[in-house]
C-alpha cells in the first residue's frame, strides 16, 4: 500500500463528501417529510366559509387547520415608543448597556454585557379575512406569547455611543470598568400585517372564531406571512438539501473516479 500513489487528503476529501451527502440526503428527506405534511393541512380565511365547516364539524371544532388573516387589534392596539403612527399588537422593547472592563492578566480592556431590560406587550387581536371592508367575521387569537414561530418586525434600533470626559476618565482608572454604548431596540407584530396561524378552530356562540393551542399536542405556531410565502420557504429549504446533496455526491465521486483512474493507470505501467 506505501507505493500506491494516493494522496491521502484526496481519500479525506472523497470520505468527507460522500459523508456530506449523506446527511444533506437525511436533512432533504426530513424536510420533505415537513413539506407533506404542512400540505395535508387545510388552510381557512376568516369568512362564512370557514362557520360553515365548523357548523357541520363534531363539537364545531377543527383539530389542526391554518388560517390565513390580516391583523387587527381587539380595541386599542399598542403604540411604538420611539416611531410615531407605529401600531402594534405584539410588542418587544430591549434595552442593554455594553462595558469594558480591564483584565489585569491579559492587560485588556474585554467587552461585557450588562443591565439587560427586555419588555414584552400584548394585547387581544383577531385575524380577518385580507381585503374584507366588513369585518363580521373573525378569528380571535388565544395566548399569542404561548405560540411559537412569531418573528416581530424590527421598527427601531439605536446605539447611542458613551461620552468619555475627565471624570469618567478618572472614574474608569480606579474601578477598571468604563462604558462602551447602550444598544435600544424595538419590534413589533404590526397592524395590518398579514399572519397565518396553525392550530385548533372553535366556534363558540355560533359566531365567535377562536385559534388556540392544539389539544392532541401539536405545535401551536403563528407567523407573520401568507400562507403562500410560508410554504415557498420550505420549498425553497428543501431544494437547498437537495442541491447540497448533489453537489458532495457528484464531487465525491469525481474524486473516487480520480483516484480509481490513477490506480488504474499505475498498474499498467507496472505490468509493461
Amino acid at each position: 500500500m506505501a507505493d500506491l500513489p494516493i494522496n491521502p487528503l484526496v481519500l479525506i476529501g472523497v470520505g468527507s463528501s460522500f459523508a456530506f451527502s449523506g446527511l444533506f440526503y437525511h436533512l432533504y428527506q426530513e424536510k420533505k417529510k415537513e413539506l407533506q405534511k404542512l400540505k395535508e393541512i387545510p388552510i381557512f380565511q376568516p369568512d362564512t366559509h370557514l362557520i360553515k365547516v365548523l357548523k357541520a364539524s363534531p363539537h364545531k371544532r377543527l383539530q389542526y387547520v391554518a388560517v390565513e388573516g390580516v391583523v387587527q387589534a381587539d380595541g386599542e392596539p399598542l403604540a411604538s415608543q420611539f416611531v410615531p403612527r407605529c401600531f402594534g399588537v405584539i410588542q418587544k422593547i430591549i434595552v442593554e448597556e455594553h462595558w469594558k472592563y480591564w483584565n489585569s492578566l491579559t492587560k485588556t480592556w474585554k467587552p461585557r454585557t450588562m443591565n439587560r431590560k427586555e419588555s414584552n406587550n400584548s394585547v387581544p387581536f383577531n385575524l380577518v379575512s385580507p381585503g374584507a371592508y366588513i369585518t363580521e367575521v373573525y378569528v380571535k387569537i388565544q395566548n399569542p406569547l404561548e405560540a411559537s414561530g412569531c418573528h416581530l418586525d424590527r421598527v427601531y434600533y439605536k446605539v447611542r455611543r458613551a461620552e468619555e470626559d475627565w471624570v469618567n476618565l478618572m472614574l474608569q482608572g480606579l474601578n477598571g470598568e468604563k462604558p462602551v454604548a447602550m444598544e435600544e431596540s424595538e419590534e413589533l407584530l404590526r397592524v395590518g400585517s398579514t399572519m397565518t396561524g396553525f392550530g385548533e378552530v372553535v366556534l363558540e356562540g355560533g359566531q365567535v372564531l377562536r385559534l388556540q393551542a392544539p389539544r392532541d399536542g401539536r405545535k401551536y405556531v403563528l407567523v407573520p406571512t401568507d400562507y403562500r410565502s410560508f410554504m415557498d420557504g420550505h420549498e425553497r429549504s428543501a431544494n437547498m438539501w437537495k442541491t447540497l446533496t448533489a453537489v458532495t455526491g457528484l464531487t465525491g465521486a469525481s474524486l473516487l473516479a480520480k483516484v480509481i483512474y490513477g490506480l488504474v493507470g499505475n498498474q499498467d505501467d507496472r505490468s509493461k
